[in-house]
């Protein structure tokens, strides 16, 4: 049995939606998201979009490649969340707290309002769950590059492209 282009993608793009399904389950079990995860969340709706519209009669080379750029975006951001964790480099000074400068902050911007929740506060370079010594945003990375790989299968196929020697994708 040969997997279609079309059938490919769609494959990707519900792997994609049992990765954002499964960063809802955590949140859902108390494991707040830090902004980083939030934006690798973004990547993962627009693959599930791609997918849903391979289900219509639509030129499918831009859907294919626009779901491919949007896995291969999470899994950078997901690589790049990896590094913040490990202190590997700096990540963003908006959720990280590194070069926040608190001697010029007045005390309502120093203490969080009554009406935001401070218990869900979550710093980019904190790990809130790992999984074989790997964080979520390590898992993310890697998965969403087998998603990636998918994409980019089904664009080979829709492009007749071959491989030999390395891989059939015919």
């Amino acid at each position: 049995m040969t997997l279609t282009p079309k059938s490919l993608g769609m494959t990707a793009a519900a792997g994609s939606a049992a990765l954002l399904l499964g960063a809802f389950v955590f949140q859902a079990l108390g494991y707040a998201p830090c902004a980083m995860c939030i934006w690798q969340r973004y990547p993962h709706a627009i693959a599930i979009g791609m997918g849903a519209l391979l289900l219509f009669a639509l030129p499918i080379l831009p859907i294919l490649i626009i779901g491919a750029l949007s896995v291969l975006s999470t899994s950078a951001l997901g690589v790049f969340h990896t590094g913040v964790e490990r202190g590997w480099w700096e990540g963003p000074t908006s959720c990280t707290g590194s070069g926040l400068d608190v001697s010029q902050m007045s005390v309502s911007e120093l203490l969080p309002s009554a009406s935001s929740n401070a218990s869900n506060l979550v710093l980019c370079s904190e790990v809130v769950w790992e999984f074989l010594t790997l964080s979520m945003a390590s898992w993310n990375a890697i998965l969403s590059g087998v998603l990636a790989c998918l994409w980019l299968v089904a664009i080979a196929r829709h492009q007749k492209v071959r491989w030999h020697g390395v891989a059939d994708v015919s």
